[in-house]
Formats: structure tokens, sequence, C-alpha cells
């Protein structure tokens, strides 16, 4: 079974910021499913469950950023339990350069959610925390297009003539 992972945080240095959102897109040859962890939920066990039997997980930026503030936030060393696949690495050998929501617009890779991005899902975690109870489900669906978004790059990179 493979993973598409993303997280959301608080802010870039997980020494002062925390995780919000853990989204899992969990892929197999029958079925798929959608697991989000949010606020307290995050926690080793739920994480370490909810990829019980993933084999590769796949993120963009991950092997910089989504991985390594796992380990440093929770203490969990994903690279000792999982093979991992950085897709940015994989758009850079296919000239693709950029944050994650440019090369989707390059590769028309199309988003329901349009013009939010990470700091926003900074913001969406405080006015969720303040009460609002819109906010919450917006910064859901962003991170779940996130996920998503991970496994149709993968097959549209497939098919690149670079690839």
């Amino acid at each position: 079974m493979d993973a598409y992972l993303d997280i959301e945080t608080t802010g870039l240095s997980s020494v002062y910021s925390y995780i919000t959102v853990i989204g899992i897109y969990l892929v197999d040859e029958d079925a798929d499913e959608m697991v989000q962890i949010v606020g307290d939920d995050i926690t080793p066990e739920n994480l370490l469950k909810a990829l019980e039997g993933v084999e590769t997980i796949y993120t963009y930026n991950g092997g910089r950023f989504d991985i390594p503030f796992i380990k440093d936030f929770m203490g969990v060393d994903l690279l000792k339990r999982h093979k991992h696949i950085d897709l940015m690495l994989d758009c850079w050998r296919c000239k693709l350069y950029g944050g994650f929501k440019a090369v989707e617009v390059k590769l028309g890779i199309e988003r329901e959610l349009q013009g939010i991005g990470g700091w926003d899902a900074v913001l969406l975690w405080r006015r969720h925390q303040e009460g609002d109870a819109e906010a919450l489900p917006v910064l859901l669906k962003y991170n779940q297009e996130d996920v998503k978004n991970l496994k149709t790059l993968k097959e549209r990179l497939k098919k690149h003539p670079l690839y």
C-alpha cells in the first residue's frame, strides 16, 4: 500500500511550531482511504496506526520538511519504517521547479480551493482555535487536496517526456 502524506503546521520551525493536521491518502489496488489526524489526536500511536501496512510514503518536499518535522515534533522516524519518495525531486528531474501549487498549475492539476497556500493554513488553524466554525473544514479540505493531488502528480510525472 502507498501513502501520500502532507502536514499542516503553525510555522516552519519544528522547535517553535507544531503540527496541526497530518493528511494521509492511503491507496492500494482495491481501495483508497483519506485519513486526517487533527490537533490533540496527533500522537505517535495514531500516526503509526494510520500508516500500518504502508510500504511507500510520497510527499512533496517531504525530505526537507514533513519527514524531519514529524521526527523532531513526534519522535517518529518514518524513514526507518517506510520507503520515502519525494516527488519534488522527480519534478526537478523533469525541469519542473517551484512549490507544489506552481507545479500543479504547470501540469494542469486542478484544485477546488483556489488561492490558499501554506500561510493560509496557519491562519485557518488560528481562526479555528479562536472559535471560527468555518475554518477547520476549509483547512481539512485544503490538506485533502494536497495529499490527493500528490497521487495525481505522481501519475502525471510518469507520462512526462523527461521522466
